[in-house]
């Protein structure tokens, strides 16, 4: 009988607690995608809109932040005091937890905001493979060292025989100098190094010694540079990573640098038919920067000193991504000249991530000049600062191939993360 009645009581319970989940199954979602790391800013208030049947556990926060639960708006104030870190809990009916909430109180970090076009050349580590072939030797054979040697599009060739490669123009000269000889090739794929061996082979064609391989080992561009950090001298552009346009493979950086640019032409966006700034760089002895980082959310590095000493500093405060929202809003860009403009925009919907991505939130151009100039967002754009409530909120990243008008943005909160790995 205690059994049943045990039974009884689970099953009600359970039942009960599907009951909550199903009608509150919308706030429920956005609990369980609430982000994992919330700053809350020194001197500052937080409204954080969590209400039955969840709960937010803060006891042990009072320290860092004070805490004020709202009857009338079923929310929590949270006003942050000292500097430091702790952590928040949401619970289901005060018993369950659900997600653990790094809290950080911080200051407000500022920085300069970018707009300007920059030149982009960045070395690649190594050499890139964008094509495998057949080679014919002096014989009249068809063979692919290359492929017999397991080599695939988009390997970086770093080392052969231990010497370290840094242009294509190396890789001809030591094959033409160990000729029949194997070789030891040093490879970096997907972020992990093997070595192989290979035979290159004389070709037919020009008596030279190849291995049936293509590669290119640097890159060029225009883009737009999104912040100056002056606390410790770094920069973030284009809000998203360089691809080469043979593999789409991320490139990895050796070096590289960016540089003042000047915008000569512009190619307008269509339906299916992406635009394009086009520009030319200027003043290539000036280095604004040195380039360190090429991931998925853009290209970051250290400033030159002589930039900041020679350039107005403007700082503006952050936005973090909780504090943006859909409305209005505007870029900082250069489509003339090296003159940087202020163009409006919409922000047409806040995408969901519970970590970086860089398609944070959905953008339109509504700036009727911008688009009779450009129709919308074109390549070179990418990077352009957004900026809303007098806030650095995040960047351009995407243009709808579709629809020129529309497009992705990072947040600034994550580019900035990118800076740890500097």
């Amino acid at each position: 009988m205690d059994n049943l009645n045990l039974r009884k009581k689970i099953i009600s319970i359970y039942i009960f607690l599907t009951i909550c989940i199903l009608a509150f199954s919308f706030h429920f979602n956005e609990i369980l995608f609430y982000p994992e790391n919330l700053n809350i800013i020194k001197g500052e208030n937080k409204n954080l809109d969590i209400s039955f049947p969840f709960s937010l556990d803060y006891n042990d926060n009072e320290s860092i932040v004070q805490t004020i639960y709202n009857e009338g708006s079923k929310s929590y104030n949270l006003n942050g005091i000292e500097t430091s870190e702790s952590q928040l809990q949401l619970k289901l009916l005060g018993l369950i937890p659900l997600k653990d909430v790094n809290l950080n109180v911080i200051e407000r970090p500022s920085l300069i905001p970018g707009g300007n076009a920059i030149g982009v050349r960045l070395n690649t580590r190594g050499v890139l493979v964008v094509a495998i072939t057949d080679v014919i030797d002096i014989h009249g054979t068809r063979s692919s060292p290359a492929k017999d040697a397991g080599l695939k599009i988009g390997d970086c060739i770093i080392a052969i025989n231990d010497e370290k490669i840094v242009s294509a123009e190396q890789v001809v000269e030591i094959l033409n100098r160990i000729k029949d000889d194997e070789i030891r090739i040093r490879i970096l794929r997907n972020n992990a190094e093997f070595e192989t061996k290979a035979k290159s082979i004389q070709c037919l064609q020009d008596n030279s010694y190849r291995l049936g391989v293509w590669v290119r080992d640097k890159t060029t561009g225009i883009g737009t540079l999104t912040y100056i950090n002056p606390s410790n001298k770094t920069f973030g552009a284009l809000g998203h990573g360089i691809t080469d346009i043979d593999t789409s493979k991320l490139l990895t950086v050796e070096d590289g640098m960016i540089m003042d640019a000047k915008v000569s032409d512009v190619t307008e966006g269509k339906k299916g038919v992406p635009g394009e700034i086009k520009g030319v760089f200027y003043r290539t002895d000036e280095v604004i920067g040195v380039i360190k980082i090429n991931d998925e959310f853009g290209i970051y590095g250290n400033l030159e000193d002589d930039y900041l000493k020679n350039n107005e500093i403007k700082l503006i405060p952050i936005g973090f991504k909780e504090e943006v929202t859909e409305g209005r809003a505007y870029i900082l860009t250069t489509i003339e000249n090296n003159t940087i403009e202020k163009f409006e925009i919409n922000i047409e919907n806040i995408e969901k991530h519970d970590k970086a991505n860089a398609k944070s939130m959905i953008i339109k151009i509504t700036d009727p000049n911008l688009l009779e100039k450009t129709g919308g967002i074109v390549q070179g754009m990418s990077g352009s600062p957004i900026i809303q409530n007098g806030k650095l909120i995040g960047a351009v990243t995407h243009v709808f191939i579709n629809d020129p008008t529309k497009g992705y943005g990072l947040f600034i909160e994550w580019m900035l993360e990118q800076e740890d790995k500097l």
